[in-house]
């Protein structure tokens, strides 16, 4: 909308720098409308003998009035005018306010502080200089305060939302829970054929590669998600689709590299999972950015057959088998879904700079060892029914995130003061974050009675469970708002903390929910926020 804010153009002949309001001089009450023309005497110093100043009764050529005169910033002299506003009804030029006023009414009227109005003007490339010379204001923060206090508030009313929008979002949502859970029945397949001797770090055969290979995947899918979706929002599907075609095939070479620097040498059978763990991280992660929740879905349902290996014993080709076919069928899907990257100049533009996705690497990394961290520490909560709970956990943390986002644009329109908006959004916030965690809790109670030789967790050990919830849920707040350095760094000093110290997790785990907190609160209370 680049000069849309300008003043019009001055008329032809023209000075071309901006008029300055100034008051006219007043006509004396006393003198007639038709007075006789000055003496001689009366003339202007230096004026042409035996003629009278214009003006005084002298008509122009062609019989018109001449137009009148306005001081001369030289000297005493008077000069014709070159087009300034014409005067008001008390005697004054018009305010050149008065008109952008009435250009920006609409915005200044919707706005619910002058930082937008003052945000605007910058963008459109009022320098400080101009708008002193044109209105007199030292800045554009006090024209927008001027133009705040000017104009009414006036919101237009929010267009009614559609009686099934939320449940639609409610069902892709936990659809995407229901698709991040099932692949941890893999690891309920592949624990017989896995076990063998102690690991390392006294945790079991195998551990140490899966982990890192998973780790390795988080990291990368994680950014490589981001540079996709980016490709995305600027329209261009193919140059996504080329993105994740080079990408995610080097991101589970890299993860099993890792994963095989990791392994020891009796830890062949865990070092081959990690691999195929690697593979389908990276085939999974194309289908989520391209929107085939559905199609992962029904590649994901042979693991339903993990079931009955909770009871019984499955013999070993079976339960390969089950392994292989969400693997091959994942991959296949995803193979069929990048075809329009293999196009020729699919790559488009030269894209975002790829440091811009290392921030969302980082937060994947460090969210995902908070969630091993509750699986694995003595401290939280014991056995796999803390990760479970995370795990499912994640599909209504999607809905409440695009709920509070849904509150905060709708509050942007009903709502007329900075103070009023800081109000409905902490009470949004609370509201949404209280709902995650009782979500996030009932799972947690759930997972524990659901699953064989889970522990029932203490009360210490859900409260722990509770502020890692909390610190993923405002990470991926922040992360959703474009704060991600933050949201990532909060976290990798807890993880870190935790390492150093294993007693400290619950401190750690509560000092990290606190800084987002608040790290929250100061960003998202800010109307601004939501504009974009």
């Amino acid at each position: 909308m680049s000069g849309s804010l300008w003043l019009k153009p001055p008329a032809a002949g023209a000075t071309p720098l901006p008029a300055i309001p100034r008051p006219r001089r007043e006509r004396s009450s006393t003198r007639p409308d038709h007075a006789p023309p000055p003496t001689p005497e009366a003339r202007p110093e230096g004026g042409p003998a035996g003629r009278t100043a214009p003006g005084a009764g002298e008509t122009a050529p062609g019989g018109a009035p001449p137009p009148a005169p306005v001081p001369d910033p030289r000297g005493s002299r008077t000069a014709p005018p070159t087009g300034p506003p014409p005067p008001d009804g008390d005697g004054l030029a018009a305010d050149p306010l008065d008109e952008l006023t009435e250009r920006l009414g609409e915005l200044a009227a919707a706005a619910v502080h002058p930082d937008e109005i003052a945000a605007v003007l910058e963008s459109d490339g009022m320098t400080d200089d101009h708008i002193r010379l044109t209105y007199g204001r030292a800045d554009s923060f006090a024209l927008a305060e001027d133009l705040y206090a000017r104009v009414e508030r006036h919101h237009p009313e929010p267009e009614p939302p559609s009686g099934r929008a939320w449940h639609s979002e409610l069902a892709g949502c936990l659809l995407r829970g229901l698709v991040f859970a099932l692949p941890g029945l893999a690891y309920v397949l592949a624990a017989p054929l896995l076990a063998g001797e102690q690991g390392r770090f006294g945790l079991p055969a195998g551990t140490v590669p899966l982990l890192a290979g998973a780790v390795t995947g988080w990291v990368w899918n994680q950014a490589l998600s981001h540079r996709a979706h980016t490709w995305l929002g600027l329209g261009d599907r193919p140059a996504a689709a080329r993105t994740l075609l080079v990408g995610a095939p080097a991101g589970a070479a890299v993860g099993t590299a890792v994963a095989l620097a990791a392994a020891a040498p009796t830890e062949t059978a865990a070092t081959v999972f990690a691999a195929g763990q690697s593979l389908y991280l990276a085939a999974a992660t194309v289908l989520l950015v391209l929107g085939r929740e559905r199609a992962l879905l029904c590649a994901l349902l042979p693991l339903s057959g993990a079931a009955p290996a909770l009871h019984w014993d499955l013999p070993a080709l079976l339960r390969v088998g089950l392994l292989l076919a969400p693997l091959t069928a994942s991959v296949v899907l995803a193979g069929l879904v990048l075809r329009p990257g293999l196009h020729r100049g699919a790559g488009g533009r030269g894209g975002p700079p790829r440091s811009a996705s290392l921030p969302y690497g980082l937060f994947g990394l460090g969210s995902g060892l908070l969630v091993l961290r509750a699986g694995t520490g003595d401290t939280l909560v014991s056995g796999v029914g803390a990760v479970i709970a995370l795990t499912l956990s994640m599909g209504p943390a999607e809905w409440l995130l695009h709920r509070f986002r849904g509150q905060g644009l709708s509050r942007l329109r009903t709502l007329t003061t900075a103070r009023e908006f800081r109000r409905a959004i902490t009470g949004t916030l609370v509201l949404c974050l209280g709902g995650y965690l009782t979500v996030l809790l009932a799972l947690a109670l759930a997972a524990a009675l659901a699953w064989p030789g889970a522990s029932w967790p203490t009360l210490p050990r859900l409260i722990t469970l509770l502020l890692i919830g909390a610190v993923l849920w405002l990470g991926l707040l922040l992360q959703a708002f474009g704060a991600v350095l933050s949201a990532a760094t909060t976290c990798l000093v807890a993880v870190g903390a935790q390492a150093v110290q294993p007693a400290a997790g619950p401190a750690a785990a509560a000092g990290a929910a606190t800084v987002l907190a608040v790290l929250t609160c100061a960003l998202l209370v800010r109307p601004t926020a939501h504009r974009h």
